[in-house]
Order: C-alpha cells, then structure tokens, then sequence
C-alpha cells in the first residue's frame, strides 16, 4: 500500500476534507457529528474568527479543551493557517493555565465552559479573542485590532507547543514542527496502518501528543471516524460507550487495563477456589485466559482489532493476560518531544514486555551501557525528534548528546532482534548499598499485584526502601462499614446513657458526677477500642503487603516499611503518578 506523505499539516487538512467529503469525521458518542466536509467548514470559520482579531502567522493560539468534534477544528484553525496551537491539558490548574498562556505568549485562548473557571480574568481581558469551544461563540474580543493575512507555514516551522504536565514539577513547553509532525505520522501509518472504515474510540486527553498524533492526525488522514465521550470515561459509561461505538481501534494507558484485569478478570478467577487453583497452574491460566479474552472482546463491542497501549510500563502479569487471551494488544514507547513514538509493535508481532523495535526513520541507542545487563540511558535520534523546548536554550541543549542524539532519561536494553526493553525512569533509578541498579516501577509492579492494593510508589530513606500503598477502597469497605457500624453503635448508648444519666440526675443527686464520669470513661474506652482494632487491621494488611514483596523480589529490592496513603495519587495526563510529589518528602 503507498502511503501519502505531507509536509505540513496544511497539506494534511486539504487533503482529507477534499478526499472523504462524506466520511464522518467527528462525534460525540450517541450527539452531533461531522463530516470530512462539515470538519473543514468549521475550521474555516474558527481560523477566521482568529485572523480578524489579529492573530497572524506565527502567532500563538491556546487551546484548553476537553474532548470534542471541535477540538479538531481548532487545533486546525491554527496549525493549518500558519498559526502556532498551545493545547493545555484540562487537569492543569489555575496557576499552570495563567503560567502556559503567559509564557507562550498566546495571544487567543478557545475553552471550553467546563474549563473557563479557570482561566483568570486578568488573562482573559489580556487576550485578543477568547472562543466557547462548544458554540464556538465569541466570549471576548478587543476592539480596533487590524485583521491579519493568512500565510500557510513551511515544513521546518512551528507548528505547536506542549506543555509537559511530567513527573518532574516543572513544566516545559516543547516545539514540535509541521515537519515532526508529519514525519511521525508516516512513520505510525507505515506501522500501522488506519483504514476509512476504522471507528476510533478517544478516551485519553488530545492535549496530550500521544492522543492528538495517534487518534486525531492518523484518523485524519485514512478517513476514519473518531468518537468522543462528553463525560470522564467511568467504567460504566466506558462499558455503554464501547457497546455503543464497537470501535476497531483504540488507545489507553497501562492504568487502564490493568484496572479492567485485575477488578473483572482476576477477581472472578480467584473468587472461587476452584478457578483459584486451576488459575495458578500453566495450563489452567491459558485456558481461563482464551475464555475471559473472548468475553473482553465482546465487552469492547467485539470487533477491535487494535488496542494501542503507551504513556507507561505494562505490568507483566497484565501483558500475559493480553497475550494469552488473543487480545489484539500492542505496546508503543515515545515522549513528548518525539511526536511521541520511538518504538512499537503491532498485536501480530508483540513479544512479552517489550515495546517492540525503533519505528520508522528513528535511530535508538544505549548510552553507558552496564557491561553485565546491557542496561543504560535509551537517546534517540529521527526527524520526529522535537525543536527544543521554547523559550528555554539551556533546558534544550541538556536535553541532547553532543552527537545530537535525544536523551529520553528513560533505561533499558535492546535485544539482538532489536527489540527495545524498558527497566525504569533514570532519575527514579535507586542505587542500592553495594551499587545495584535498583528500578522502583519493577517493585511497584510487584506490589500492586497484592488483591488488596490499588497503587503504589517506592521510594528510598535514610539507606531504607519504603513503599507508599493506596489500598482498594472496595476492599477496605468492608474493614470501613464494621467500623462505621462499632462506632454508630458506641455513639447511640452513649446517648442514650447521658439521656438516663440526665433523667436521674435529681435522683441520684451527689452521686450523678461520679457515675456520670464513670460511665464516659468506660465507653471512650470502648471508641478507642474500635479504633484501635481496625488500626491493628491495617497495619496486618501493610505487614501482610511487605511480606508478599519481599518474597517475590531479590534481597536488594526488598521494602523496609509500608506507609498507608488514603487518598489516591496524582497523577499526569496518561495516569502517571506525579512521583515528586510524593518521593521528594522522604529525601
């Protein structure tokens, strides 16, 4: 099959709303939709909301959206009439939002209502438009601005800016060009390619690039259709939407169908002991594998043919359940500032763990490597490879080897077959006592394959591994409910103990204090009770939690205490916990 190549995204534009007039392009999942022709209509009309408020070639255009058929359309109102887009993830806050705009130096904004709050007000009336990015209505717009000329760009100019929600605390805006763009986009369809009759399910953020070059651009440019969810993708509206669309493709981050796994498929295997123990043997869990694989096709509307997996380390366990199922499953590897893929595989060529080899036009390469285990920093070389980071020279001249090759700050090997394996984050990497290389993700992986825990994060202190667990809510219920249920009882004979003692009280005149007294103390003594037993609960779990690790780890890795965080972790776009929140206040 030849695949079409393109220059700039402009090319990419023209070329698809004049080839797939009919197609749909756009739509929310059960609303309105878009055809090829009606998407480039709009576009048109965004573009010129934009340039007769003076937003000119090169000018920068903010887009701070969730998910929708106009998305899209403003991303190409800018990039596909010579102006620069700055999407911004809808998780940012107030003060990242205030900080991209600022610091991009955007002089539109296109937001959705959902997201409007916030944007400051002294921002907003600092902008030469701002568009509702659901009516595309004008919110805000100067007065006595001069419209600008379209001027369509050139394959080595800016085309975007994204700014990095990352695991570091600081973001930085990466400058990826209509030629990283497009580069990148040949290489994925050369990969894997996308067909008109192919129905995408978008689940991930577009502001992300791994959602906007993988289910925005390579849709685009086959004439598939892409369904949007209006609502956060909850299991159950995830569940209706899938059963709705029945997609061939879509993309996920680890998180997602490690979830699924261990909440549907593992729990109802180690539900009955039966399937427990026929489940632990070989034969019996490729067996109980194909049966629950054909069961999550049909969950996902039975006709998927490409469940693309990136943004993070797959856990094992969950990959062999993919595998072994017949899942049509495939892993990638990229950043941010590489388009984002590096590395990737397609379901008939995955190989367990690994994301597969360089993809087209891309070099990989090991830098200091370990002698013994081949492990060392991954770099990267390829025309998807991004400007710089804006604004920012030292930042982008750190980011590079002297031989220009990207350093990715992530680890790992490279198999004779060429196959990329990665073991960890560089700078997440612990150096253990007598100098092992030891790879936090890998302990994590471990953890969270304990029933009762969620999530994890491994961390060193004072010499010491330490892992902070959220446990299951759903598993804790039970431990909360009898709880609960000690102490709604505890509180109801205290009143009804302080209503007799006050009922009495004449009566018992000089003697009310003294048993009154007596009697508080017996049943604060019977809170703390209650208190302390379901305190004692947790703390066998954590004890229970350390032992499962340790004996499933080497003697470097083992975990040294369990700390219990209730809440959930924060996390990035693509579901990474935002680990400096959490690792840097045990340093």
């Amino acid at each position: 099959m030849q695949i079409q190549k393109f220059e700039t995204l402009r090319d990419l534009f023209t070329y698809s709303i004049d080839k797939y007039k009919t197609n749909t392009a756009f739509a929310y999942v059960g609303g309105y939709n878009y055809t090829y022709a009606q998407f480039g209509t709009k576009t048109e009309f965004i573009s010129n909301l934009l340039t007769s408020s003076g937003i000119g070639p090169g000018d920068k255009v903010a887009l701070f959206s969730h998910n929708m058929p106009n998305w899209p359309a403003a991303y190409f109102a800018a990039t596909a009439f010579g102006m620069v887009v700055v999407p911004i993830l809808p998780d940012f806050s107030d003060f990242e939002v205030r900080n991209v705009i600022e610091h991009s130096e955007a002089k539109a904004l296109i937001v959705s209502k959902r997201l409007l709050y916030k944007v400051p007000q002294d921002i907003m009336s600092s902008l030469n438009i701002v568009i509702d990015a659901d009516t595309l209505e004008v919110l805000f717009q100067k007065q006595g601005l001069t419209p600008s000329e379209v001027r369509f760009t050139k394959e080595d100019e800016l085309a975007t800016i994204i700014y990095t929600s990352g695991t570091t605390g600081n973001s930085k805006g990466v400058m990826l060009s209509h030629k990283n763009l497009c580069s990148h986009l040949y290489a994925a369809f050369k990969l894997r390619p996308s067909f008109e009759w192919d129905i995408w399910l978008s689940v991930l953020p577009l502001s992300h690039t791994l959602e906007s070059s993988l289910s925005m651009l390579l849709p685009i440019m086959s004439g598939a259709s892409v369904y949007f969810m209006e609502k956060a993708p909850t299991p159950s509206l995830l569940i209706k939407a899938l059963q709705e669309v029945r997609p061939t493709t879509m993309l996920t981050v680890p998180m997602i169908i490690e979830k699924i796994y261990r909440s549907s498929v593992l729990a109802k295997f180690n539900a009955n002991p039966v399937t427990r123990y026929i489940y632990s043997t070989t034969l019996g869990r490729k067996a109980l594998n194909i049966v629950a694989g054909k069961k999550l096709m049909k969950t996902f509307g039975g006709r998927i043919r490409f469940f693309g997996i990136g943004g993070a380390k797959l856990d094992g366990d969950v990959e062999r359940f993919l595998y072994e199922s017949k899942f049509p499953y495939a892993i990638g590897y990229g950043l941010t500032e590489t388009c984002p893929l590096l590395a990737g595989a397609v379901p008939s060529n995955v190989k367990w763990q690994s994301t597969g080899p360089a993809v087209h036009g891309v070099t990989l390469r090991i830098d200091n490597p370990n002698p013994v285990t081949g492990e060392g920093e991954i770099v990267a070389k390829g025309p998807n490879v991004m400007m710089g980071y804006y604004k920012n020279p030292e930042a982008t001249e750190q980011a590079f080897t002297k031989d220009g090759y990207f350093r990715t700050k992530d680890l790992g090997l490279i198999d004779k077959e060429g196959r990329l394996y990665i073991k960890g984050r560089l700078t997440n990497m612990i150096l253990g006592p007598s100098g092992e290389n030891i790879y936090p993700e890998e302990i994590e992986t471990v953890i969270n394959g304990h029933p009762m825990v969620a999530e994890s994060i491994v961390t060193q202190y004072k010499g010491k591994l330490i892992a902070f667990v959220h446990f299951n809510p759903d598993k804790l219920k039970a431990l909360n409910e009898a709880k609960e249920e000690a102490l709604n009882a505890y509180y109801e004979k205290k009143e009804q103990l302080m209503q007799t003692y006050e009922e009495k009280k004449d009566m018992l005149m000089h003697t009310y204090e003294e048993k009154k007294g007596e009697a508080i103390h017996v049943y604060e003594e019977t809170k703390e009770d209650i208190v302390n037993a379901f305190n004692e609960k947790i703390e066998q779990l954590k004890k229970e939690v350390s032992e499962y690790v340790n004996s499933r780890v080497n003697k470097f890795s083992k975990i040294s205490v369990v700390e219990d965080k209730p809440h959930q972790f924060e996390k990035t776009a693509t579901q990474k916990i935002k680990r400096y929140l959490y690792v840097d206040k045990k340093k």
